[in-house]
């Protein structure tokens, strides 16, 4: 069912109050979100989900630290984010591997650079690829692993960093469906062991319902909030969830508003 908006809730752990963001060029100005808020608790996984262009990534830019907002704010545990924010870990669709790296040194990357001691290097590095059943592929490269297998080094790597949140942006979209669902359990039991807050986007309805906590209907461009959904469905969240009846019914409700907003995006 929609969810009903109680205000701000003192286990924020993101805050974005009333943004907007304009990009600029020579072709003109796109309106790309509008006065869009929400707030994201600790440990929560929340899903944007919504019609192409309605600014999904942008949000999640925002809230990295890549763009900056034309107005509004977006907040990290209260502090504005103005610059490249270190405690969001990205996870991208492209997996954004470094080729001529291992798979532990991709997944040690971020640590080296932060300067973490090379005997902790490893032992992290070691628990991460083994968490996602990549043991006795620490010497390969990306370019011999499946895109499943590569998926998982880029979300070792973000997981390496210990970011406060996992900013996922359609991380399994390039997957086979069989892979993708293996993925999202795995995801689901590393936040279930960790409680890590995850702000996620993905086109797949199915995909946000299986995942996430609360999922946001966004408008077509310029992107607002057109409505939140509370997901209470039981964990473990197994694939078998999606015949239920309270599943169908919540893929029902989201799949009309995101409808509606394609067709309104493509002027239908």
């Amino acid at each position: 069912m929609a969810e009903k908006d109680t205000g701000h809730m003192s286990s924020s752990i993101i805050r974005i109050e009333d943004v907007t963001k304009v990009f600029h060029s020579r072709k003109g100005n796109v309106e790309a979100v509008r006065g869009f808020s929400l707030d994201v608790h600790k440990g929560e996984v929340v899903t944007l989900v919504g019609s192409s262009g309605c600014g999904k990534t942008t949000i999640l830019n925002m809230v990295a630290g890549f763009i900056r907002p034309t107005s509004g704010t977006v907040f990290l545990e209260d502090s504005p984010i103005n610059k490249i924010e270190p405690r969001c870990g990205m996870i991208f669709q492209s997996y954004a591997l470094f080729p001529w790296l291992t798979v532990k040194e991709n997944v040690e990357f971020g640590p080296r650079i932060n300067g973490i001691p090379g005997i902790k290097r490893n032992d992290e590095a070691g628990r991460y690829i083994d968490m996602v059943g990549l043991e006795g592929f620490e010497d390969s490269y990306p370019g011999e692993l499946s895109g499943g297998m590569r998926q998982r080094v880029a979300l070792c790597r973000a997981l390496a960093n210990e970011p406060d949140i996992l900013l996922c942006d359609e991380p399994f979209a390039a997957l086979d469906a069989m892979t993708r669902q293996v993925m999202q359990q795995e995801l689901l039991q590393i936040v279930g062991r960790s409680g890590q807050t995850v702000l996620f986007i993905t086109h797949s309805i199915d995909e946000a319902l299986v995942l996430s906590d609360r999922v946001v209907v966004m408008s077509a461009r310029p992107g607002q909030v057109k409505d939140k959904f509370k997901i209470d469905l039981p964990h473990p969240r197994k694939v078998d969830i999606q015949l239920t009846d309270d599943f169908l019914a919540l893929k029902r409700n989201i799949w009309d508003l995101v409808e509606e907003e394609v067709r309104a995006s493509m002027k239908i």
